[in-house]
């Protein structure tokens, strides 16, 4: 795709959580019929369901299904809770297998109650810990840096170069980073290390939405690419330049844009996908 052709939507990939109200049934129905190729599917949105089956469901609404979000919260002081993270990230990787989902994205976490170094030792040892199961199911595994206001409890990777030597340490094909805007936007580095993300061949995926102004809440207001301050364009340009050609993800927690008709909002997702991505 030209990325200068702004009527091109046969890249843009919506999250279910930027839809939440609907359920996954409606999310692959209206995405289809807006002509949106691609769905990025949140665990919750399977909840009581038959997982092959969903993931047939999307395959006939013609919708790729580009990545299952998400494993992580690994960091853990107490080991025990260490093993259930890791049996969780177990099942994670294996609904991802049952979806058709070829990818898990990780907000690895971080505990505060001890040193953001010690919690990227567990990130690591817990993603290394995870390579034979991911492999043999055939889902590769995403670590997505977060912004820093998130190293408290969420992740204890919050900058691409972190993200990068953690993947280049690792060196397994099944391990790379996932490029979130909203996180990583502020960097002085991001040009570079996308580059060298690409240029290893661990750039994975590629998230998109805004940072408004003002932000009213650092988790759930995101907003439509063209409502806040994020060079979106820019970034893409880079990823591209890296070599990234598989699918952007509109990735939008928002309760105000939750409020909204969700069908009128779709509409403005793709406007602003169109015109400011």
């Amino acid at each position: 795709m030209d990325s200068k052709d702004d009527k091109d939507i046969s890249r843009l990939c919506i999250h279910t959580i930027t839809t939440k109200p609907w359920n996954i049934e409606e999310a692959a129905s209206h995405f289809s019929a807006a002509g949106v190729k691609g769905i990025s599917v949140w665990r919750d949105a399977l909840d009581g369901r038959n997982i092959k089956q969903t993931g047939q469901l999307l395959l006939d609404h013609d919708l790729t299904i580009v990545s299952l979000c998400r494993g992580g919260f690994f960091a853990h002081k107490d080991l025990n809770k260490r093993k259930l993270a890791m049996d969780d990230n177990r099942k994670a990787i294996d609904e991802a297998a049952g979806l058709g989902a070829p990818m898990l994205v990780l907000v690895c976490g971080a505990d505060p109650s001890q040193s953001l170094g010690d919690s990227r030792k567990q990130i690591q040892d817990a993603v290394n810990e995870l390579i034979p199961h991911a492999s043999a199911a055939k889902i590769k595994l995403a670590i997505e840096p977060l912004h820093p206001m998130y190293a408290d409890t969420r992740s204890a990777i919050n900058t691409m170069k972190q993200a990068n030597d953690m993947a280049g340490e690792i060196n397994s094909p099944w391990v790379g980073v996932a490029v979130d805007v909203y996180h990583v936007w502020w960097d002085p580095s991001l040009e570079k290390e996308i580059k060298r993300c690409g240029e290893s061949g661990h750039l994975m995926a590629f998230h998109i939405c805004d940072w408004k102004l003002p932000t009213t809440d650092m988790l759930l207001d995101r907003g439509l690419m063209g409502e806040g301050c994020i060079p979106v364009k820019q970034i893409r340009s880079w990823v591209e330049a890296a070599g990234f050609t598989g699918f952007n993800e509109v990735e939008i927690f928002s309760t105000s844009h939750w409020k909204d008709n969700q069908s009128e909002y779709l509409q403005k997702v793709i406007k602003a996908y169109k015109e400011n991505s």
